[in-house]
């Protein structure tokens, strides 16, 4: 299935401003809101079902004898007419 991107967003932020944005999604999550994320004058606003499925990745990319670029990932997923999934962060 090909993908297509419906928002994007790439910025350098302090980690207490990428807390902010989280516990921002977080608390739409709780309350049942959709998400709206905002970049200028994009914007896209999704409604994640009850149950969908959460995917948790790190990931470190690079060559194997050097330094390279670490991440973690944190991506919600749900078909458009269906449901899914279970996980927990310690």
């Amino acid at each position: 299935m090909p993908e297509e991107v419906l928002f994007e967003s790439e910025s350098a932020q302090s980690r207490d401003d990428i807390a902010a944005l989280l516990r921002r999604v977080a608390d739409n999550l709780e309350a049942g809101d959709a998400i709206t994320l905002k970049a200028g004058s994009e914007s896209v606003t999704m409604d994640p079902p009850d149950r969908p499925t959460f995917e948790v990745k790190a990931e470190r990319e690079g060559p194997a004898d050097g330094p390279g670029e670490l991440s973690v990932e944190f991506e919600i997923e749900w078909d458009e007419n269906g449901e899914s999934g279970s996980l927990e962060i310690e």
